[in-house]
């Protein structure tokens, strides 16, 4: 019997990681035809069936599940002696692979991400924006950016932004002929901006005032699930948005929004990237980490 190739072996890996042959695909950068040959031809020739498969879904065998198990470290140190090698290039080459939330993506990119391909020509970023906290490690990243109270405890993080800060505003054309809000239960006079979670659940606005805390269950007619559109929302009148200061300090200081409640928003413990400290830290996310301890986004 032939030996299996690494492709053919990382195709297997990558199937299963994903749970499904287009999205292994779209991450090897094959076509899913070419990915599904592959699979199906180290199947033919060992004489066993690695994947179940349904127009609807894949899922492993429990002879896959035992193969996948035995191979996947075996890939990683093969990865990570590549990476070892790869260190004594004159600069990082490779792909750096980040999951974050969609609202860090917007700002880190340009201080960060664009500053570290600019520095360093030979690498790539790949950036995943999920609202949920995923397993970086088990998903194939190198790194993830959360809050600092969102990062796992087995996990090495390295502060980005020591604080952030959000806030309660609204346009000067919906507060105007209303009464300010002064406690955060005043707002259940107002029409509010309501997010919806990544988890589908609907999130409480969150205060705090000299030791006392509070999660408000806002009322309002309009529920969106992303910053953005909760920001364009409170800039054109459609109520009160419980936002980030930084994604709405260009309106403040234009005057198109106004904020309410600030001594009841203090601002807490920011964003950091997080890294597995269980195994080699490859020079690509070495520099990316340097870049990030000598760069000021902002205080």
């Amino acid at each position: 019997m032939s030996r299996a190739s690494l492709a053919e072996l990382e195709a297997v890996v990558t199937v299963a990681r994903c749970g499904g042959f287009r999205a292994a695909a779209r991450e090897l950068d094959v076509s899913s035809s070419a990915l599904s040959h592959a699979v199906s031809a180290l199947e033919e020739r060992i004489g066993v069936r690695l994947f179940n498969r349904s127009t609807r879904s894949v899922a492993l065998t429990a002879a896959g599940e035992q193969f996948v198990t035995d191979i996947a470290p075996v890939l990683a140190t093969i990865d990570d002696a590549i990476e070892n090698v790869g260190e004594h290039r004159a600069e990082p080459s490779g792909v750096l692979r980040l999951n974050m939330a969609l609202g860090a993506a917007r700002m880190l990119l340009k201080p960060l991400i664009i500053e570290y391909m600019r520095r360093y020509p030979a690498m790539q970023v790949e950036i995943v924006t999920e609202g949920m906290l995923v397993d970086v490690i088990g998903q194939g990243f190198d790194a993830g950016v959360r809050l600092v109270e969102s990062v796992p405890p087995d996990m090495i993080a390295v502060p980005i932004i020591p604080t952030v800060r959000s806030i309660v505003a609204g346009a000067p054309s919906y507060l105007t002929g209303r009464t300010l809000p002064e406690t955060p239960h005043d707002l259940m006079q107002h029409q509010c901006i309501r997010a919806r979670m990544a988890s589908g659940r609907l999130y409480q606005w969150e205060f705090e005032r000299h030791g006392e805390s509070l999660s408000i269950d806002v009322p309002g007619v309009l529920t969106l699930d992303d910053s953005e559109l909760m920001l364009e929302a409170a800039v054109d009148g459609a109520g009160l948005a419980y936002i980030t200061e930084h994604s709405a300090a260009t309106y403040l200081q234009e005057g198109r929004l106004v904020r309410v409640l600030d001594d009841w928003t203090p601002p807490y413990a920011g964003l950091c990237l997080y890294y597995s400290g269980r195994k080699h830290v490859p020079a690509k996310l070495r520099a990316f980490i340097e870049l990030i301890r000598e760069t000021k986004i902002w205080t």
